[in-house]
């Protein structure tokens, strides 16, 4: 179908939270793209837990859903409209899409950490609109066109991989580092992904639930670990020490769980890095003084920046292969059932197919 058949039918199906627990699926008009910016005609698009839990929740920390909001921030499609300024993209180009977008040059825009710009627009965190619809205008600048050998899936799965990038990039993942990740969910295995691609010789990877260590090994994961509720945190560092032969360089926590953050600085050998991707509790009893005496870096993580072009290149030479992280896709007609999927917490990563012409990968 093209835009105008669809702007015909006024068909711009988007999948809605006005309040906690309320998703709806509603038309909503086809935006016009501003000069610098693109119409996108949506193809794939993933769920991220923060979708699920601004609908269980109605908020994440500061972030307070007050208005109805688009969710959806995995995102690839189709230009179907182009801003008048606009000269990196045309008509028909498949692009991903790089959900944050600074809204002004500030110190951190002009240092390249444009992530922690506090006026930053982001898709899907209140109060600006995601891009879980058929139609979506973005920023030109931050939408990034995507070599033929790479599918729409694999450029939607770009932004839950940008963040292994930069938590890789943050913890100073290099050639023979060896890696404990905590969590075997999407972000610890996109982690687990770009820690290999790195060059990290050995990576634990820990997890509740054995399935997901299954897939941890399919995606190249060293040693499995299998963590039971109460366990220990001294007890947990202990046995990755014996399973690595020493204490890992790096420990990378993607799970946010108070006792899980005290095993990651617990494990880490002294003078290395702990870091935070995982958001728990506001409030968090650590071992500080553990960490402080060995000289163990603990560093946070918010979002990434830099990463797409990195990303995209990392994908178009098979370097990674993210792929098999797709576990469920559903059209996008029942987006509900898709967040009701994931929020059980069935398969990996879920998939929402917003071209009703075209529901390939």
């Amino acid at each position: 179908l093209s835009l105008s058949e669809y702007n015909m039918e006024k068909e711009n199906l988007s999948v809605v939270l006005h309040s906690q627990g309320d998703l709806r699926l509603e038309q909503r008009p086809i935006p016009e793209p501003g000069p610098n910016e693109v119409l996108l005609q949506m193809h794939s698009v993933g769920i991220c837990g923060s979708d699920v839990h601004y609908w269980q929740n109605g908020r994440i920390g500061d972030f307070v859903v007050k208005k109805p909001m688009v969710l959806g921030h995995e995102a690839a499609g189709r230009v179907v409209k182009v801003g008048s300024a606009v000269k990196n993209l045309k008509e028909g180009d498949r692009v991903a899409v790089e959900p944050g977008v600074p809204r002004e040059m500030d110190e951190f825009f002009k240092s390249g950490n444009y992530n922690l710009s506090p006026t930053i627009f982001f898709c899907a965190t209140p109060p600006d609109d995601g891009n879980l619809c058929r139609f979506y205008k973005h920023s030109a600048n931050f939408c990034y066109k995507l070599p033929d050998n790479v599918t729409y899936e694999e450029g939607a799965l770009i932004e839950p991989l940008s963040v292994g990038i930069h938590a890789c990039r943050r913890a100073g993942v290099t050639l023979g580092s060896s890696v404990l990740i905590c969590g075997a969910g999407p972000i610890g295995l996109v982690c687990l992904l770009v820690a290999k691609a790195m060059g990290a010789s050995q990576v634990v990877i820990s997890d509740l639930s054995a399935d997901r260590l299954v897939m941890a090994k399919e995606l190249g994961a060293d040693f499995p670990l299998t963590v039971k509720r109460g366990d220990g945190p001294e007890e947990l560092a202990k046995r990755v020490e014996g399973m690595l032969g020493a204490q890992p360089h790096i420990t990378i926590e993607c799970t946010g769980v108070e006792s899980s953050v005290q095993t990651a600085i617990y494990a880490t050998r002294p003078g290395g890095v702990v870091v935070l991707v995982g958001l728990g509790a506001a409030m968090t009893t650590i071992p500080l003084l553990n960490a402080a005496l060995r000289e163990v870096d603990i560093r946070g993580v918010f979002r990434y920046c830099n990463t797409w072009p990195m990303a995209i290149a990392m994908l178009a030479s098979k370097k990674v292969n993210v792929a098999p992280l797709v576990t469920h896709r559903f059209p996008l007609e029942q987006a509900v059932q898709a967040f009701e999927t994931t929020r059980q917490g069935q398969g990996v990563k879920i998939m929402l197919k917003c071209d009703k012409t075209d529901q390939n990968p």
